[in-house]
């Protein structure tokens, strides 16, 4: 899992990650308090390297500026980094 790009961000980010392995991915948002407000990934997927955007403009996806935290679960891996909004 790599860190997002543009960080910090407004309106969208790209969140990069690699496989070694065909697994089951899960990539979420989370805020402060631990509660998700999106789910990015959620699916089985080939080894590789992925490309995942973000942006706060679609749907109703209403967040306001400050820090959220991405998690990413590969099978047995899992990672968190941070990511600051700005509007």
């Amino acid at each position: 899992l790599f860190q997002n790009y543009p960080n910090p961000f407004n309106p969208s980010t790209k969140i990069q990650y690699s496989l070694e392995n065909a697994a089951q991915v899960s990539l979420k948002v989370y805020n402060l308090l631990g509660l998700e407000v999106a789910t990015l990934v959620n699916g089985r997927q080939e080894a590789g390297s992925y490309t995942v955007p973000f942006n706060t403009n679609k749907g109703t996806l209403s967040l306001s500026s400050g820090v959220y935290f991405y998690r990413l679960e590969a099978g047995s891996f899992v990672s968190t980094k941070k990511l600051t909004f700005t509007k």
